[in-house]
């Protein structure tokens, strides 16, 4: 062994035992009559001491290392005289006897430390050296620690973990597929898996009626900071069960995540409906760590011939507790945020409740106190309370607010990352109409199940028709989702035809999972966690690039590696495929 203990191991307790350190070198200080050293791995960082009084060589030799060289140091563990709270080893050091150089390194590109100097490109671009920085360490630790205990969970309920294929068949709904040429098949592609979903359904067919698996999927999409090309997925089924059931078995998962990995425990896990989130909120991933709920007050704006209001379709307002002492200045950058593309709207009114009980607003000339009172009411303003206004068209007012209503939020610091807020979406619509295309798509998927009192529907009044779907969120992110499938073929052909398929296409592309109905396929339903994103909440963060080991930037590449790159004419040929 090249070590003896690891460099976050040694307390006061091992005083005068002879070890063996092995790591990186963290830093080193020169103080004349003797050198220090910080050798750091994985678990923490000890000194090493060496002095000129009892080894001059020794101590020369230590003034020549740098940052990042690899080292195995040899010695008695010595008590501080000058200890370190901040480490668990600062009480001890290190009393050198023997130093080897097991690598040496070049100067690093940046510090490898908790607040380095590199910026996002260079560290991916020196990603190992990244991943030896305490933030990224710890996230990955993190996302290990989430990953068992999944597992721990799922196993203990009796699911089966089960491999699905990688390569597998390109179908045009949803977003746009990786495609990988046949060699041997020629001018045929698979497609890397968006999600396995056709294939956990088969599972259940097959009689595997607990599955799940930690899986990576592939979409090329455009990127940001909660997207990447290639991600993972917590994706689960069960058979012979309902909605309830699923809610159930998959809220005690995220209750044991967070009391194992976080020390957490949920008290409340609410729900609420796709049209109440958007009524409340204007989106259907709210963050429900604070207050701050849309309300309506057309009735106390509308006829005062105020054209902005009077000739909009809704008039909304959001109550910012205790904002009442806003300056001009921040409401003139709320006013210029709601105008950025991000929003998209016109423009923001606002009155200001006082704290000695008279209002002031930005139309006190279309409207007076006693119409200001009338606003305060409806929205529950109280003295010292700040109420922003929008209006327009329904869903664009209510979207724009709420984006205001999440800018404000973090603003004020509500936001808090260690508070943890989740909350289950229901009832989302099944279809949602595309103008480009000018037909219905999958809100979801489309083996989505109708909830059964709306399956008439879908011939009379498609956009009425509500999916047997959840949605799990989790302080303003959509952490995972599901639904109810479809097991019954006609009913599955019957939502095919609503989504424009022939019968021709849908056999073409999904006649595998219909001929697989006809064989007693169970109900079932499932959902599937953003394992990512999951991991980048719990870490308190909304990115969740640094929670993956190796992830691509924003453009879709691994600079490290530098990838995707040409590939050579011959592999080309193999593949009978022609550059243009």
């Amino acid at each position: 062994m090249l070590r003896t203990y690891n460099c976050g191991t040694l307390n006061i307790n091992n005083v005068s035992e002879k070890v063996i350190l092995s790591g990186w070198v963290q830093k080193t200080r020169d103080l004349g009559g003797m050198t220090f050293v910080d050798l750091r791995d994985r678990y923490g960082i000890t000194q090493l001491a060496f002095s000129m009084d009892v080894n001059t060589d020794l101590c020369t030799d230590a003034r020549k290392i740098g940052r990042e060289f690899v080292i195995q140091a040899e010695g008695v563990v010595i008590e501080r005289t000058s200890k370190n709270k901040n480490i668990p080893t600062g009480e001890i050091e290190i009393e050198v006897s023997g130093l080897t150089i097991l690598n040496a390194s070049k100067t690093p590109p940046f510090t490898i430390e908790d607040e380095t100097d590199g910026g996002d490109e260079i560290r991916m671009k020196y990603r190992y050296l990244d991943i030896r920085r305490n933030p990224i360490k710890e996230n990955l630790m993190l996302r290990a620690k989430v990953s068992t205990e999944t597992r721990n969970f799922l196993n203990a309920e009796g699911f089966i973990e089960v491999e699905t294929p990688y390569l597998i068949k390109s179908t045009p709904e949803g977003a746009r597929d990786f495609v990988v040429p046949s060699r041997m098949n020629e001018k045929q592609f698979y497609a890397l898996p968006q999600s396995p979903q056709t294939f956990k359904q088969l599972l259940m067919v097959a009689g595997i009626d607990k599955y799940y698996q930690i899986v990576k999927c592939f979409r090329d999409e455009d990127l940001r900071a909660d997207r990447q090309p290639e991600f993972t997925q917590i994706d689960c089924e069960m058979s012979f069960i309902e909605q309830e059931d699923v809610l159930n078995m998959f809220e005690g998962l995220t209750r044991h995540l967070l009391k194992e990995v976080k020390g957490i425990k949920l008290t409340e896990f609410p729900r609420i409906t796709y049209d109440d989130a958007m009524a409340l909120y204007g989106s259907d991933k709210p963050d429900i760590r604070f207050d701050m709920a849309i309300v309506e007050i057309n009735a106390e704006c509308k006829g005062k011939d105020f054209g902005m209001f009077d000739n909009s379709e809704a008039v909304l307002g959001i109550n910012a507790k205790g904002c009442a002492n806003y300056t001009r200045k921040q409401l003139d950058k709320l006013i210029n945020f709601v105008k950025t593309p991000q929003v998209g709207a016109t423009g923001l009114i606002y009155c200001k409740y006082k704290e000695d009980g008279t209002s002031k607003s930005s139309v006190d000339n279309f409207f007076d106190e006693d119409a200001r009172k009338a606003w305060a009411a409806k929205a529950g303003c109280e003295d010292g309370d700040l109420l922003l206004i929008m209006s327009g068209g329904l869903d664009k007012t209510r979207k724009a607010l709420g984006t205001l209503r999440l800018h404000l939020a973090e603003e004020l610091g509500l936001r808090n990352p260690e508070v943890f807020a989740p909350l289950w979406v229901l009832d989302f619509p099944l279809l949602e109409w595309d103008v480009d295309t000018e037909r219905y798509h999958a809100m979801h998927h489309p083996f989505t199940s109708p909830k059964p009192d709306d399956i008439a529907k879908l011939d009379t009044n498609p956009a009425a028709v509500r999916a047997n779907a959840y949605d799990l969120v989790m302080n303003g992110n959509e952490i995972g989702g599901g639904s109810i499938r479809i097991h019954d073929k006609a009913l599955q052909q019957l939502m095919f035809k609503h989504l424009g398929f022939t019968d021709k296409e849908a056999k073409e592309q999904f006649g595998f999972l219909m001929e697989a109905f006809e064989y007693g396929a169970p109900p079932h339903g499932g959902v599937a966690f953003g394992f990512d994103r999951l991991c980048a909440i719990m870490g308190g963060q909304e990115s969740i690039r640094d929670f993956i080991a190796f992830p691509k930037n924003n453009s879709g590449r691994d600079v490290m590696i530098d990838s995707p790159s040409d590939v050579d004419e011959e592999q080309l040929n193999e593949l009978n495929i022609k550059l243009i």
